[in-house]
């Protein structure tokens, strides 16, 4: 499977790693260049050494989208820190490139919920911990 991964922050670096680790084909958009030392920490070889693949550029380029393989990714995550940019280049993903499995990372649970009705795959971490808190509290029955 080819994913793409827009984002090398802690959350996208650490997916890229774990799904070139299960043996993915793995490409990873970032704009800043430096972000790459996230993929090759802790694993003992370069991220080209270990086949995954690492491209600069700006997501919302199609032409950087183009070069870092979206038109034969299988799976595409949009994980910068940009709730508008992750719903865009999601959305982009999904309705002009065709991928089948696009997942969008939402801070905002509000509007993390809309785009999940529309059909947009979302993971909110906000949402996550405001649940964890919440059973934590006592105040989920379970």
């Amino acid at each position: 499977m080819f994913i793409l991964i827009v984002g090398a922050g802690r959350v996208g670096a650490a997916v890229a790693k774990a799904a070139r680790a299960a043996g993915h084909e793995v490409s990873v958009l970032d704009e800043d260049p430096l972000s790459h030392e996230r993929l090759d920490a802790g694993t003992g070889i370069s991220w080209e050494d270990w086949e995954g693949l690492f491209t600069v550029g700006t997501a919302l380029e199609t032409e950087a989208l183009i070069q870092a393989g979206i038109e034969r990714a299988d799976v595409f995550i949009a994980s910068t820190d940009g709730d508008n940019t992750n719903l865009i280049i999601s959305q982009i993903a999904k309705k002009r490139f065709g991928v089948p499995t696009v997942i969008a990372r939402v801070m905002d649970p509000a509007r993390a919920t809309w785009y999940r009705e529309q059909g947009l795959q979302t993971i909110s971490p906000a949402e996550h911990a405001i649940e964890m808190f919440e059973h934590a509290l006592g105040l989920v029955a379970g």
